[in-house]
């Protein structure tokens, strides 16, 4: 069949590269940009009736076009209405509220603090100062309005960082008198602040003052955290709370890392775990055993002996924390550090040790997850009547097994199904989804090698359950 000729309008189109009809009218950037400045004033200005925001954001932006000081005030005027008003402010109207501070947010952050920083500073300082009257007057059940200022601390932190040594005094003062709001800011905004920045609000929050201690010592250890001052971290917990494992073992990590392990020593040692004091029972004295240390601990303690230069404390620290938790982190970080077919032997090692783990669920899941899925075949075919695995993990580590070791996969469905009969709930639909995989794992080539056959499967069933008899799905 012949094709039909294109149009000379379309043939035309073509050839000069000019859009057709249909892309010109699609609604873009480009497209309205073509209308030309007068036919899109008069859109927006038909589009500013009844949108108060989209008013007031063209007058910014003309009042940026102005110059710095004129959009400066045109902020200011918004940012002072709100802070007067007492309207309260239903659910209906709080979206509104919400667009129109983060507008002003935006003018303050993308349009001023680019031509002068300080003012923008000023301003942003001003506009997160508004929270505290507006969240006595928004009903806002979905936390709206907290997270619209939390958002914003990032921007605080760029603005700031800008304006430099100029911030300080202001942050400072923020922090010192409107600690409640201002503390949970300058955390969020501690991150993203310039190294420079952070260290100099860390000292002007610390310096020749008492320790800090709630809210204001939560805001001191961010701010270390962003300048690397450790010793200053360090000093924002109390002597007793330095004495917590947990807490003593991370100022401990932090010192080690700085390259003082002396110092990490000491915090460590102080903070070792210890058992209560011995308790009198009749005429014997009971004198209860150290409790075992924490992983946070353990990690703290392999990081001072690195720092004090005893690589082989380490590693053998590294493996004992493995072999008391089996816990991937430490025996990973073991096997990183040894040489060539060592590790071969440490991996064969560690997974013959998961195998043989008291706890036989706990095991496989770590051979599951490493992923060791011949040696986790193996223990399911040799410790299935120890396994309690969940549906959840039964479904996931038979899917595992499945392809290579139907056998393995069947042994562990059968499991989580003999324990659910014995619970009198062989007739549940899971039992029944369970035998319905069984089955079908039963067909698979090798799937019943060194196991029963299905329906001697389901007669064991019938057996462990404690209902009224009545012939099972087969």
């Amino acid at each position: 069949m012949a094709k039909r000729p294109a149009s000379p309008r379309a043939a035309s189109s073509r050839d000069s590269g000019a859009p057709s009809p249909a892309r010109r009218k699609t609604l873009s950037a480009a497209n309205l940009s073509a209308l030309g400045a007068d036919v899109l004033a008069e859109l927006l200005m038909q589009a500013t009736v009844g949108d108060a925001n989209l008013k007031r954001v063209l007058k910014l932006e003309l009042a940026a076009a102005v110059g710095v000081p004129d959009l400066a005030l045109e902020i200011d005027k918004r940012l002072t209405a709100l802070e007067a008003s007492n309207t309260r402010v239903s659910w209906r109207k709080r979206p509104e509220l919400v667009a129109d501070l983060l507008a002003h947010r935006r003018m303050i952050v993308d349009r001023l603090a680019p031509m002068d920083g300080r003012l923008a500073l000023d301003r942003l300082v001003s506009w997160f100062d508004l929270y505290p009257g507006l969240a006595t007057r928004v009903k806002d059940p979905k936390g709206e309005l907290s997270a619209l200022f939390f958002d914003a601390a990032p921007d605080l932190a760029t603005v700031a960082s800008t304006v430099g040594a100029e911030a300080l005094p202001i942050l400072a003062e923020a922090v010192e008198t409107r600690l409640s709001d201002w503390g949970g800011w300058i955390g969020r905004a501690a991150p993203a602040m310039s190294e420079p920045l952070a260290s100099g609000l860390l000292k002007a929050l610390t310096v020749g003052r008492a320790r800090p201690t709630g809210r204001r010592a939560l805001v001191v250890r961010k701010l270390a955290d962003r300048a690397g001052d450790v010793e200053a971290w360090a000093a924002a917990f109390s002597d007793e709370d330095r004495l917590k494992p947990d807490v003593g073992a991370e100022i401990a990590r932090r010192l080690a890392e700085a390259g003082r392990p002396v110092e990490a020593r000491a915090a460590l040692d102080a903070s070792r775990p210890r058992a209560p004091a011995p308790s009198r029972l009749g005429l014997r004295i009971k004198t209860p055993a150290d409790p075992e240390p924490s992983p946070l601990w353990e990690a703290a303690e392999i990081a001072v002996l690195d720092a004090e230069g005893r690589p082989d404390d380490a590693q053998t620290a590294r493996w004992t924390a493995f072999e008391r938790t089996l816990s991937e982190a430490p025996l990973r970080a073991h096997i990183a550090r040894l040489a060539d077919f060592d590790d071969v032997e440490a991996i064969d090692r560690a997974l013959a040790f998961a195998a043989g783990w008291f706890d036989a669920t706990t095991g496989l899941r770590f051979l599951i997850n490493w992923p060791a899925l011949r040696e986790a075949a193996a223990m399911v075919l040799a410790r299935a009547d120890e396994l309690h695995a969940t549906a959840e993990d039964t479904a996931l580590w038979a899917g595992r097994l499945e392809g290579r070791w139907p056998n393995a996969a069947l042994a562990l469905i059968r499991s989580r199904a003999r324990a659910l009969a014995r619970q009198g709930l062989s007739r549940s639909e899971e039992v029944r989804a369970l035998s319905a995989d069984a089955a079908h794992l039963a067909e698979l080539p090798g799937g019943l090698d060194t196991l029963p056959s299905h329906a001697d499967f389901i007669d064991e069933l019938e057996i462990l359950s404690p209902a009224p008899r009545g012939r099972l799905w087969r």
